[in-house]
């Protein structure tokens, strides 16, 4: 069999990303050939693929359901905001600039021929692409060149199932609503409706189904139930990021910048037994952590600017390394020299004064961008993270600036240690069981308790619910019917 079928939802957060990821890994169990495409995404939450290209972390999440290799080819443009009104442009995983969001609705049209020739390669190369739209479709007001939702659908010729989210209520309004704004060459392109997140008695919904299906004049092709997982999220909607007070032995805070990105590093410390993650965002809810971290961000500066005004900055500074030990990833890395400077403008120009927590450790903002996969082993490290010494790690790369100090090195991928605080580039290094469960344990012998639970890998765990999730989704839709509308398109 070779088609597409494409997932459209009626809002941000409607659950197209899993569903186009649970697919994915259905067709993959199924026998064939499989790869996702998003021809457009906006996100903070980056990958790095093999050749060093950037995509949406949401594409490779896809990919490895799929069983292949993450590709830009999956992502032709990913745009990640850099400030309210502006994103850096990413084409092909490499940076084609910044730009307000003006000027980028004003040129988005340039980008076609990229999108089409990266979806005509993958439909050669395999026997089924899932197509992710964005948002919502029917964004009157943006709608004119769309590329991403029913502009695509209609450039590629691609049958398209719209998906509400129960769990926000309204979702009556959501799919009919949505319907009834496509225009009539758009509503033909729909060819099933997908009830998502649905809490409860599913058979309740027995008349909802005869509703929208008497409305819309499209078969419901199913009612996915609300699936807890420990999935990656996309940024900005992620339930991850609400404030949550420590409900774990171990207490892990996390900064929530502004413009926080790959905040999916932390994800494995969820599969710990007694062990908490919160996001933190005032200097009184900081508390007495065991163990803080500052995130990647997308603007270090700025978010560095942010912890001053809060006040945040001078609360770490006072307790870091006697009351806690600090980790920082990426743009959190940064913020623990003494310096960030920006000289090129290639986020928002200036220079901020860093915490200084690693001392003689400067940042320098340059116009290439760093994007490399990467791994290795931690160094001889002293202080509390002495746990790590020696411990293997993968992740990758992706920032602007670079690092340079006299702080002693922490990792074969460089990065610095000093006293109880340390910090790297390389995101996912928490990823490793090696180094997720030699900081847990450190982190409950500090407190004079012994951790007696399992380690956790990422990447097995994350093979684990993908297949989960794929099951409950398959026993939840017609995939009968699925197949027959990839076998008779549009």
């Amino acid at each position: 069999m070779t088609g597409a079928i494409m997932i459209q939802g009626t809002m941000s957060g409607a659950g197209k990303s899993l569903l186009t990821a649970a697919l994915c890994r259905i067709f993959r169990q199924d026998g064939h050939s499989v790869a996702p495409f998003k021809s457009q995404n906006m996100a903070l939450n980056s990958y790095i693929t093999p050749d060093g290209l950037e995509i949406g972390r949401a594409q490779a999440l896809q990919a490895e359901a799929a069983g292949i290799e993450p590709s830009a080819l999956m992502n032709p443009v990913l745009l990640k905001p850099t400030t309210d009104v502006g994103s850096q442009v990413i084409v092909n995983g490499k940076v084609r600039g910044n730009m307000r969001a003006r000027e980028y609705f004003s040129r988005k049209t340039e980008l076609i021929p990229d999108i089409r020739r990266a979806y005509e390669i993958l439909s050669s190369q395999y026997d089924i692409i899932v197509v992710e739209g964005a948002g919502s479709p029917v964004e009157l007001n943006l709608k004119k060149d769309d590329i991403v939702n029913m502009g695509l659908a209609t450039m590629l010729e691609i049958p398209v199932l719209l998906v509400g989210n129960i769990d926000c209520g309204g979702v009556f309004a959501q799919l009919y609503g949505t319907f009834a704004l496509l225009e009539k060459h758009e509503q033909e392109l729909v060819k099933g409706l997908i009830v998502n997140r649905f809490r409860g008695d599913i058979s309740l919904f027995d008349d909802g189904i005869s509703i929208l299906e008497e409305k819309c004049g499209r078969p419901v092709i199913g009612v996915v139930p609300f699936v807890k997982h420990d999935l990656e999220d996309e940024d900005s909607l992620s339930s991850r990021l609400e404030k949550t007070r420590n409900s774990g032995v171990i207490d892990i805070a996390v900064i929530r910048l502004p413009k926080i990105s790959n905040f999916s590093d932390f994800d494995v410390f969820s599969k710990y037994e007694g062990v908490s993650v919160r996001y933190v965002t005032k200097p009184e809810e900081l508390g007495e952590p065991d163990l803080l971290i500052l995130p990647g961000t997308k603007s270090t500066i700025a978010d560095m600017e942010w912890m001053n005004r809060t006040g945040l900055s001078q609360e770490i500074k006072a307790r870091a390394n006697y009351k806690f030990p600090v980790f920082g990833i990426c743009g959190g890395f940064q913020m623990l020299g003494e310096t960030v400077s920006d000289p090129y403008g290639t986020e928002c120009g200036g220079t901020a004064e860093g915490l200084g927590l690693l001392p003689s450790c400067r940042t320098v903002f340059h116009e290439e961008k760093t994007q490399l996969r990467t791994e290795g082993r931690f160094r001889d490290v002293t202080g509390f993270f002495s746990c790590l010494s020696g411990a293997s790690y993968y992740g990758y790369e992706v920032h602007m600036g670079k690092t340079e100090g006299s702080s002693k090195p922490l990792t074969d991928s460089g990065g610095y240690f000093n006293g109880n605080t340390a910090g790297c580039y390389v995101h996912g290094i928490f990823d490793s069981s090696e180094v997720s469960g030699a900081l847990v344990k450190a982190l409950y012998e500090a407190k004079g308790l012994k951790y007696n639970g399992a380690v956790s890998d990422r990447r097995k765990q994350r093979e684990k619910d993908l297949d989960e999730l794929a099951d409950t989704v398959r026993k939840s839709l017609d995939m009968d019917m699925i197949y027959k509308i990839i076998q008779e398109g549009v």
